[in-house]
């Protein structure tokens, strides 16, 4: 007989020998700034951890890795990533004092551009990737935790990193709701004057059809009902398809919409010159397809747009819009907007006032220039000052604020359906998304349709939201 209780073991059920305590799991935290894409980065960057027995924490102080994934699109984009590189270098100190360790990484386009730079600035970063070699951040931990030096890993791989990706976790996935982010293409080869995105994410690439299929299902499996489809020049998507050929656009969302469990799709981010007859024929004939479409134009000047190497003019970009529209009547259309590109004049900065008129907007996002380091616009000369840029990015806004405004009010009285993918403030109230991408708020709606795409009757709009009610509890379409 025991003087004390012996320690308590696990018990392993199948053999009923002893286990060995489970070993303490190791935690990541990964801040993601910018772009969609970063963020289904950052969530695999989670992913591809996991089977080396990380699991993903909320704050930097709980986590023994932080990945800061970063975005060069904003303004001082690198200056901000310095800023929380300085806090968490006194994180680090501080878990040093405690016989602690913390790995930080920076990932993500900021990484990719000022490589070797950002560990000379910043010497408490361990590691430092680029966009397209985060799928070896397991090797590269390894390294480090092995006594190894710092890394600085910024080429571009021969290898598909997707290929290296595991399958999106089901628990996860569950976890993040009824919507997920699909990057299906990658990179561009349009080299506008402004833009980084070629430099940072490299030649465009697009994945083949059957593993986007494959992600598809996974995603689907695990309660996902929407997917939006990413890619820094999306419709420019050729992966290859089970033929051997290449896949267009088109023909991918016709092949997704016939995954079971997948009700809505969505695609971002759109170049006019790649906007074929295909996808539009998709617009009108797959209702799966929703009625919104991101179109970045930039601007209404046939001069800037030329300096920005857009390779399209105002007048054609405008009967690509009526094109869609014929197909699709009912489409919502959004777009991108720079003011004050250098050498822009009064005269060019109207012209942009008078294309938002022409076509209307439901939707668009709009900022002033700035130069970005490595980019011809960066080097031209005639700079515009800096009020002259936000007086034109006012008057601009003013404009799509109104047509956003009018377009949310024309949706009081009409019935859509909506898929509730967030929980709102109240105790009752669920939060969904319309067709046309708009936030939908709804009181005193059952927990059991979070998830669920159901009928709702639109009572009021505002500039950012509408607020509607259930037609009937059991209104569930899909």
């Amino acid at each position: 007989m025991h003087d004390k209780p012996a320690p308590s073991r696990t018990v392993a059920p199948e053999t009923g020998h002893q286990a060995e305590p489970a070993a303490p799991r190791k935690k990541i935290f990964v801040k993601t700034y910018g772009c969609q894409m970063n963020v289904y980065d950052s969530a695999r960057m989670v992913d591809v951890m996991a089977p080396t027995g990380y699991a993903e924490v909320d704050t930097p102080e709980e986590a023994d890795i932080v990945i800061l994934n970063t975005c060069h699109i904003r303004e001082k984009a690198a200056e901000k990533v310095y800023s929380e590189l300085g806090r968490l270098r006194d994180l680090k100190k501080e878990k040093s004092g405690r016989g602690e360790s913390l790995v930080i990484g920076v990932a993500g386009c900021v990484a990719q551009a000022e490589g070797e730079e950002m560990r000379r600035r910043a010497p408490a970063v361990d590691l430092v990737l680029g966009p397209q070699t985060y799928h070896r951040l397991p090797e590269y931990i390894a390294r480090l935790a092995n006594g190894g030096p710092g890394i600085v890993e910024t080429e571009f791989p021969a290898e598909d990193k997707f290929e290296s990706l595991p399958v999106p976790d089901r628990r996860k996935t569950l976890a993040r709701g009824a919507t997920a982010f699909l990057t299906i293409q990658e990179g561009c080869d349009k080299f506008c004057t402004f833009c980084v995105v070629p430099y940072t994410r490299g030649s465009e690439f697009s994945r083949p059809v059957a593993r986007i299929l494959d992600e598809a299902k996974a995603l689907a499996d695990a309660g996902v009902r929407e997917i939006t489809l990413l890619g820094q020049n999306v419709n420019a998507y050729h992966g290859e398809d089970v033929k051997g050929g290449a896949a267009t656009l088109g023909a991918l969302i016709r092949d997704l919409a016939a995954v079971d469990g997948i009700e809505h799709i969505r695609y971002t981010t759109s170049h006019p010159r790649d906007m074929d007859e295909e996808l539009i024929a998709a617009h009108a004939e797959v209702p799966e397809l929703m009625p919104y479409l991101h179109l970045p134009v930039q601007s209404g000047s046939d001069r800037i747009l030329e300096a920005m190497n857009r390779r399209h003019d105002a007048e054609s970009y405008v009967r690509l819009v009526e094109r869609i529209r014929a197909a699709r009547p009912d489409i919502a259309m959004s777009s991108d907007f720079i003011v004050g590109f250098p050498g822009e004049t009064d005269r060019d900065f109207e012209a942009t006032l008078d294309l938002v008129r022409t076509v209307g907007y439901a939707q668009a996002y709009s900022f002033k220039y700035s130069p970005r380091p490595g980019t011809p616009a960066a080097t031209e000369e005639d700079q515009l000052p800096e009020e002259v840029k936000s007086e034109r990015l006012q008057r601009l806004q003013a404009l799509l604020g109104e047509q956003q405004v009018a377009f949310n009010e024309a949706c009081a009285g009409r019935i859509m359906p909506v898929l509730f993918d967030r929980r709102g403030k109240g105790e009752r109230q669920l939060v969904g998304r319309s067709p046309w991408l708009q936030s939908v708020h709804v009181e005193d709606a059952p927990e059991n349709l979070f998830g669920n795409i159901v009928e709702v009757e639109i009572e009021e709009g505002y500039r950012n939201s509408l607020r509607g009610r259930l037609r009937a509890a059991e209104a569930v379409v899909a």
